[in-house]
């Protein structure tokens, strides 16, 4: 998405179905694809993405309606700017909700007031930490398993941070969606290369079940986004018009291949406006209803004792 140098492959396993980053990047690579993304450069951008995106997040927090109504603490793993947790106060409004990110940006979470406390590491390193809350009615991880190279330490993580009997809820993308196989390289949640992991959801719960979760729901349709169409237009637009300026570009980009890309865009704007229709009109309400969306939603419960 930022044109930086770089080829990455993804191998899908033909015995279970999971998709996996092949070679994976060392933490050192991941860092530099990470590095203006979501902060630097890239964050005034990506805070705009995230306000337009209130409803998605109450749908989310709502999805836990049927299974609690009353959560003391809740722990967003992947917090990024804290906007779910802002959105999700009105669904819950007695809940505290603390975040959790690697990112520097969560510490403006805070002093915006969207999230009570924050922990500015990896999960594994909370169990650790003296900073460590007593125990969480609710841990949430939206489109964060597909970033981790061990998503069973990040699951066996929540188990022990939650309260016995609490919940977990979980997102991440669906790689058997249609939309995956006919849009190929430009459907969006390959996300490369920061997606190392893209597991099926019943290679998802069978994890679960094996570390002792009871799953209350797994379901392919109502987490779907709607964008896969728009994204693919945006995607295939910014890898062939030309770069914009950006200090990882070898070549300094010309003036006349700005005012190229400048024109390439205006003529992609009514195809994305025709994409977002067809998404939002189409291909989103047949995805959902016939349970093959873009996005794969859980919800499991960890045991209400201990397991021996």
């Amino acid at each position: 998405m930022q044109l930086k140098p770089g080829v990455f492959r993804l191998d899908r396993c033909r015995q279970c179905g999971h998709v996996f980053q092949n070679p994976r990047l060392s933490a050192e690579g991941l860092q530099y694809y990470y590095r203006d993304f979501y902060d630097g450069m890239n964050f005034s951008k990506m805070q705009k993405g995230m306000r337009r995106k209130r409803a998605t997040y109450r749908r989310r927090a709502s999805a836990l309606l049927p299974f609690t109504t009353t959560p003391v603490a809740w722990l967003d793993v992947g917090a990024a700017h804290g906007h779910f947790c802002k959105t999700a106060r009105n669904v819950f409004p007695g809940t505290l909700f603390h975040g959790l990110d690697a990112s520097a940006s969560l510490a403006e979470a805070v002093v915006q007031g969207h999230v009570d406390r924050a922990f500015q590491m990896e999960l594994p390193a909370l169990l650790n930490s003296p900073l460590r809350a007593t125990g969480y009615d609710v841990i949430s991880m939206f489109h964060v398993l597909e970033h981790v190279t061990d998503p069973r330490t990040y699951l066996e993580c929540a188990m022990e941070l939650l309260k016995p009997g609490g919940l977990m809820v979980i997102e991440v993308p669906n790689p058997a969606c249609p939309m995956a196989r006919l849009l190929g390289r430009y459907w969006l949640p390959w996300l490369q290369p920061q997606h190392l992991h893209l597991a099926p959801r019943h290679n998802i719960v069978r994890l679960l079940g094996e570390l002792g979760w009871d799953v209350l729901l797994a379901d392919e349709g109502a987490a779907h986004d709607p964008i896969d169409v728009t994204a693919a237009v945006a995607l295939f637009a910014n890898q062939h018009l030309p770069v914009a300026p950006a200090p990882w570009h070898v070549a300094e980009p010309t003036r006349s291949g700005q005012l190229l890309r400048r024109a390439g865009w205006l003529v992609a704007l009514p195809l994305l406006l025709v994409g977002h229709v067809v998404d939002k009109a189409i291909v989103g309400p047949l995805l959902r209803m016939s349970g093959q969306g873009n996005a794969i939603r859980i919800i499991a419960r960890s045991p209400r004792r201990a397991i021996s």
